[in-house]
């Protein structure tokens, strides 16, 4: 019988749109003989794997576990050892909060030759795809990206100290805490500080609103965003607004 060829490779499939992935992934998936895959990567890659492979949806969301981590990761064990070569497909960049550094160490541990492919993250592509730029010069200096919620649902203590600064912070995972981070960065920063809130970000149905800390609450209540959706709090924020003036007033139109 022919030896099973068993690899474990950690791939990222980017913030949704089908056309932002990476060619490598796209390599790596047509030679896969298992794909585990996530909520948010878009099962529209599952079409570049061999028809033989198993394609298992294993996604996690907030409230709404498909399977366990611990489950995913003997999942990974079991069918790199018994199929081949199995592919976790994330979405965003799997070593960017997605866990994909934790899958790899398991499957090592196994004596399973592992490899990342890194994908676009969400929280780098997004801002810009919805006209939001992470710096600009003369606006400021650096950004951080920070999860919203720890692993025991907590709000991530580092958001403190990402409002003690200057520059734009992008938060992950941060919608049921929306009120608390509002509070927190109002307390540094002020009620006029521009904050932004993007649900689906480079697909069809993304949804988008803007407004200053002091009156974000009321928009959201009215708006009702959900996960998965990025927050972007700094001045960058109004860049977006100069960018859709400047394109309407060259169509000749103003903004309403």
């Amino acid at each position: 019988m022919k030896g099973i060829n068993k690899k474990l490779s950690i791939v990222g499939a980017g913030p949704g749109d089908p056309e932002l992935i990476t060619l490598k992934a796209i390599k790596v998936l047509k030679t896969a003989d298992v794909i585990l895959y996530d909520a948010l990567a878009n099962e529209d890659f599952l079409a570049y794997a061999p028809e033989s492979a198993i394609k298992i949806f294993v996604g996690k969301r907030a409230g709404m576990h498909s399977r366990q981590q611990r489950e995913i990761n003997k999942m990974i064990v079991n069918y790199a050892q018994n199929c081949g070569h199995v592919v976790r497909l994330k979405g965003g960049d799997p070593y960017v909060f997605g866990r994909g550094h934790e899958e790899l160490e398991y499957a090592v541990q196994f004596g399973i030759p592992t490899e990342y492919v890194p994908g676009i993250s969400s929280a780098m592509s997004v801002p810009g795809l919805s006209g939001i730029p992470l710096t600009k010069r003369g606006v400021n200096e650096s950004f951080w990206v920070v999860t919203g919620t720890l692993k025991d649902h907590s709000t991530a203590q580092d958001l403190k100290f990402a409002a003690q600064s200057s520059a734009t912070v992008i938060i992950l995972m941060g919608v049921k805490k929306l009120p608390e981070i509002v509070n927190l960065f109002m307390q540094y920063r002020g009620g006029k500080e521009a904050i932004a809130m993007i649900q689906n970000g480079s697909k069809p149905d993304e949804r988008f609103i803007s407004a200053e800390l002091e009156n974000i609450m009321e928009i959201q209540e009215k708006e009702q965003l959900k996960a998965p959706s990025i927050i972007v709090i700094g001045q960058v924020v109004k860049e977006r607004g100069k960018s859709l003036s400047a394109f309407l007033e060259g169509q000749g139109l103003k903004m309403r």
